[in-house]
């Protein structure tokens, strides 16, 4: 390592658009001379990129805070200073808080200001940055982004209109604001150009994306952008993540039947099956409404696999209302699942509510939730064995002579192979199942070189 180069160590927490932005992150900070490095105590750049939806998720970050005061102590005067920044929602929610409360922090930046940390890093800016800036940011990263491996996330939309009363997003990301389709459709040509071959899109209501066309002839929804970048050579798949049901129009749902590059996989959460517990967290769905559009994407993509998130443990909730989101999972089926106790955070509606479900209840109604949604997994999975799937391989596997793929269903999908295999996207024979994972064959031969 040259002298000039310093060393930066992002730890992430949370969804994928935290995953998405750190590598935004060490992009930027790339281009100022940082290297990036795997441990803390190798860095002197530490940033957390932190998350704020699950419950003591800002006392973790102190938690982490405390250990890095210690290494930053612990160096001597032989060794360069360690600087922190903490990132992310739990930084736009904190703030200043963190500032006073955590000394050690040099910098506190909000997710829609981490483009500034150059500037902060340079003493150009102010060490505290929590607007919503998201225009800036996103003009500033268009000519930022490498490229390591064929898939990439994009990140289209951010920010969230909805409230639902136990999130805290539209507080720390602030409203839906939509990238423009012809700065969307550039990057991922430019992914494209560099051998990307998979891209999902993403947004904390991604469905709601919503721009003029790049001719300026007309708006477009989420379907027409991805019957737009489904053009694109070089470009084999296409996903999307996460959804709204009440952003599901029918252009999207036919996309789902008319765009062969679009996977067969769909996340689309509905958080419980009852309508009361439905209408008190502000959903501004029913239960019909959400199988309703099950219903019509299974009309046009048969095969299509479901992805659900579920919070169990609402205020209020009776054994009623949870017997119903059983009921809804046994009549919808669904290929994998996310399922949590539900938590209280400060500064959303259902924080106030008075009839909280003991901790017990919540722990022992997840539990029983969650036997199912695996054993549903597991029976999905198992029901692909004995068939030829298409595999985007995308790393080595656990193994020696063993890569790893996506599956269009978006399971791990590990087969013997070299690893030139790498990038390219090849039939599988699925011999075997897990609950996360496929195991196979390559269907033949396949010529490579190293």
């Amino acid at each position: 390592m040259s002298g000039s180069k310093k060393r930066v160590y992002i730890k992430t927490f949370g969804c994928q658009m935290n995953v998405y932005d750190s590598a935004q992150m060490a992009n930027l900070l790339h281009g100022v001379g940082y290297d990036e490095v795997t441990t803390a105590e190798d860095a002197d750049l530490v940033v957390l990129n932190t998350c704020h939806i699950r419950e003591k998720a800002a006392e973790k970050v102190y938690s982490d805070l405390g250990r890095l005061r210690q290494i930053k102590e612990a160096r001597g005067d032989h060794e360069a200073p360690m600087q922190i920044a903490v990132a992310g929602c739990v930084a736009q929610a904190e703030g200043a808080e963190i500032k006073r409360r955590a000394p050690v922090v040099d910098y506190v930046v909000g997710p829609q200001s981490y483009q500034r940390l150059p500037q902060m890093l340079a003493g150009e800016a102010e060490t505290l940055a929590t607007d919503f800036a998201v225009d800036e940011k996103f003009e500033r990263l268009a000519q930022k982004r490498s490229q390591q491996g064929p898939a990439a996330f994009v990140t289209v939309q951010e920010g969230c209109d909805k409230f639902c009363s136990f999130c805290v997003v539209p507080y720390t990301r602030g409203a839906e604001h939509s990238r423009s389709a012809g700065q969307i459709s550039a990057e991922v040509r430019a992914l494209a150009r560099h051998g990307v071959r998979e891209v999902t899109l993403l947004g904390q209501n991604v469905n709601a994306w919503a721009a003029t066309s790049p001719n300026g002839k007309g708006g477009w929804g989420l379907g027409q952008l991805i019957r737009h970048l489904a053009q694109i050579d070089g470009l084999d798949r296409i996903r999307y993540t996460t959804s709204h049901p009440r952003d599901m129009d029918d252009n999207l749902i036919a996309a789902h039947g008319e765009i062969d590059v679009l996977m067969p996989y769909l996340h689309l959460p509905v958080q419980s099956g009852s309508n009361r517990v439905l209408k008190a967290m502000n959903r501004g769905h029913s239960m019909d409404d959400y199988k309703r559009i099950i219903d019509k994407i299974r009309r046009k993509r048969p095969d299509i696999a479901l992805s659900g998130d579920f919070i169990v443990g609402f205020p209020g909730e009776t054994n009623a209302d949870f017997e119903a989101t059983m009921q809804a999972v046994r009549d919808i089926g669904y290929a994998s699942a996310y399922s949590f106790k539900y938590s209280r955070r400060p500064g959303t509606p259902g924080a106030k509510i008075k009839d909280q479900v003991p901790e017990e209840i919540k722990v022992e109604r997840l539990a029983i939730l969650q036997d199912l949604l695996v054993t549903q997994q597991i029976g999905f999975n198992a029901g692909l064995t004995g068939r030829t799937l298409p595999v985007l391989f995308e790393k080595p596997g656990r193994h020696e002579g063993q890569v790893c793929g996506r599956s269009p269903y978006l399971q791990s999908v590990f087969v013997q192979g070299p690893t030139s295999l790498i990038g390219s996207i090849q039939d599988v024979d699925i011999t075997g199942a897990g609950r996360n994972a496929l195991t196979g064959n390559l269907s033949r031969e396949v010529v490579t070189t190293a």
